[in-house]
């Protein structure tokens, strides 16, 4: 009868195991959940630097003709065409994807007034930037003059 009652005392551990990994506890109704953990911190992304940009749009309407592209080294010194010129300065991704573009240098030959238009518009666009962002393998570039995308150049 001994073995037995052992037997049984076996089989009701062996049953109980399961629930009381489950339920944290004994089985007594107490339910023991885990502490609830803080988000990971929001990591800022990295600007890619050493990578050509080719401007797709301003404010969602493209651009026409020859389209302007930049370039951001690892000193963060900038190089471009705006349409017409071509164009340096310096430019700093800051914290929270941010950004800062200091003044142009730039080329000063003349083009068709649309062109021109196109670049001046461009180039203020990217002067007033304050926010940067990588979207579906595109950039994005938040201005106080409207929104500029762009997409890798080959």
């Amino acid at each position: 009868m001994r073995a037995f009652g052992i037997a049984v005392v076996i089989v009701a551990a062996a049953i109980a195991t399961p629930a009381v990994a489950q339920r944290g506890s004994f089985g007594w109704g107490i339910n023991k959940e885990e502490p609830k953990k803080a988000p990971p911190p929001k990591q800022d992304k990295i600007f890619p630097t050493k990578v050509s940009w080719v401007a797709t749009s301003l404010n969602g309407k493209p651009f026409a003709g020859e389209r302007p592209t930049f370039i951001i080294d690892e000193q963060f010194r900038m190089q471009g065409f705006g349409s017409c010129n071509n164009f340096s300065a310096t430019a700093y991704p800051l914290r929270e994807q941010r950004l800062a573009v200091g003044p142009f240098a730039l080329t000063k030959k003349s083009c068709d007034k649309g062109r021109m238009d196109q670049e001046r518009n461009f180039l203020v666009a990217l002067r007033t930037s304050v926010q940067w962002d990588t979207v579906a393998g595109e950039l994005v570039i938040k201005s106080q003059n409207g929104e500029l995308r762009f997409q890798r150049s080959l």
